[in-house]
């Protein structure tokens, strides 16, 4: 039941979905927690972080396009966000804003739950917030042969200089043994919703691919991958593993994995 004491969590998004709606909200009302969640986009980065503070909004996950843009108007960068320049969960605490990275937890965790081989050539394709997440996390799992493939010449050069890494303009050429896609290519409600972040040519090289793009679970790179027979990682794990630390840090209650699982298949469904 709602009532004055409700705590509200929300997110932030240029194209709002309904993953974290339906997930945070199933896991309240089976853990029996007095919390609201809902999803919002906007045109005004600063006036909604700034109502996130004003409203005592608990929590706030950040999605494209304002995991960077965001960081300005927080009182506090934890070293989750702090190292990659990109935060993707707000925390408040009686009025001051942290800013965490889950999505760089996620990633790692996934590395090392698909024993991903450190030697591989890796070929990231995109350098934006969650660019930086994942490349953040292959680093710190020992890889060192990758390539960051973005049209942003700045940022691109930028992050693959920061760590140590090659940069290129268009994701072909080289073949790469793991191929990760950060970039909207492929996302559900886009312009570009079936666009390949790489050409049937990369994928059948390679042995592995990583897309981040959540929605839809199987995005067309996805799709191609599997019919090619191809190792593939998925977004919808992505979202569910950042979702879980998001409601840790929203709740200070962690549920079971039985219970993620069922709340995840629970926000899956349309």
């Amino acid at each position: 039941m709602i009532n004055h004491n409700t705590l509200l969590c929300m997110s932030l998004a240029g194209r709002p979905g309904n993953f974290g709606t339906r997930f945070h909200n199933y896991l309240y009302e089976k853990l029996g927690l007095n919390y609201l969640y809902k999803a919002f986009t906007t045109q005004d980065i600063e006036a909604a972080v700034k109502g996130v503070r004003a409203l005592g909004i608990r929590g706030c996950a950040v999605s494209m396009p304002f995991k960077e843009s965001c960081m300005p108007f927080l009182d506090t960068i934890a070293p989750s966000a702090k190292g990659i320049d990109s935060v993707n969960t707000i925390v408040n605490a009686d009025g001051k804003l942290t800013g965490l990275n889950t999505d760089y937890i996620a990633v790692k965790s996934l590395i090392d739950r698909n024993q991903l081989d450190s030697s591989s050539k890796v070929m990231i394709h995109g350098s934006g917030g969650m660019g930086k997440a994942v490349t953040a996390a292959f680093r710190d799992a020992g890889f060192r042969d990758v390539i960051i493939a973005a049209r942003n010449r700045n940022n691109g050069l930028v992050l693959a200089k920061q760590y140590g890494f090659q940069w290129q303009l268009w994701p072909e050429g080289l073949p790469a043994d793991i191929l990760v896609n950060v970039t909207p290519l492929g996302m559900a409600g886009g312009t570009e919703s079936e666009t390949l972040a790489f050409s049937q040519a990369m994928v059948e090289q390679a042995s592995i691919v990583f897309d981040v793009v959540a929605q839809p679970p199987e995005t067309p790179l996805l799709k191609l991958a599997q019919r090619l027979d191809k190792h593939v990682i998925s977004g919808a794990e992505v979202i569910t593993l950042q979702a879980v630390e998001q409601f840790a840090l929203y709740t200070g209650v962690r549920p079971d994995d039985s219970l993620v699982t069922e709340a995840a298949a629970f926000a899956r469904r349309t």
